[in-house]
């Protein structure tokens, strides 16, 4: 591959890699998960107005717990990482050959000895340090997309904003326990295993705060210099 077409297809994988940032807005794996219909046998015609096989739960939990049920995750995400490392090395070597010697004398090459001497010394230094928080707080409503055999609920859900001239996106999916849930039905985000939660944005402002592609290749592994 000549020196020309590496970078160039450097390039490419740079565009492509800022296209695909943004997922899309009818994502199927996304879109909410209906609640499942049960078989219900029809109602004898005997003129009574309640039957035993209607889901009429008058009096169970209104919290979420089937299928296709509404849930209310507030987003409560807090998080602080730093680190920072130091090394340093040192070496010396130093060696010394005495001139060899004939007959009791030493070898010489024009009045000069034939003595070898090494001496060398190397040293390195480094550090490095970073920190990084973030926070994101809200609420996302999302359904319920599975009920596993141990009662745990697989959630999952999305919310599109559309602000003046750019879209934001957050999504969320993981497990939640029954036992989490409010009586308000709403769940904290730190209770949701497994979780995966992604907040990301288009338009104006997010094209403002991103680098070009220029800039972002010069800035990658792609760049031999």
């Amino acid at each position: 591959m000549s020196l020309f077409r590496l970078p160039t297809a450097a390039l490419a994988l740079s565009l492509l890699a800022g296209c695909m940032a943004m997922p899309a807005r009818d994502d199927g794996e996304w879109a909410p998960t209906p609640p499942m219909q049960p078989e219900v046998a029809a109602a004898p015609a005997d003129g009574a107005i309640y039957h035993d096989n209607q889901n009429m739960e008058l009096f169970s939990d209104a919290r979420a717990h089937r299928v296709g049920d509404i849930l209310t995750i507030v987003l409560v995400e807090s998080t602080q990482a730093s680190k920072k490392a130091s090394t340093s090395t040192s070496k010396k070597d130093k060696a010394d050959v005495a001139a060899p010697t004939i007959m009791g004398k030493d070898l010489t090459i024009n009045g000069n000895p034939l003595s070898v001497g090494l001496d060398s010394e190397r040293n390195f230094d480094g550090s490095g340090s970073s920190s990084q928080s973030n926070q994101l707080t809200g609420q996302i409503t999302v359904t319920v997309a599975q009920r596993l055999s141990n009662g745990n609920l697989i959630v999952r859900g999305e919310k599109w904003l559309t602000i003046n001239q750019g879209q934001e996106l957050v999504r969320i999916a993981g497990i939640v326990r029954p036992q989490d849930i409010g009586q308000d039905n709403t769940v904290a985000s730190t209770r949701v295993a497994d979780a995966r939660i992604s907040y990301t944005g288009r338009g104006t402002l997010a094209d403002a705060n991103t680098r070009g592609w220029l800039s972002r290749f010069f800035n990658s592994k792609w760049m031999p210099f």
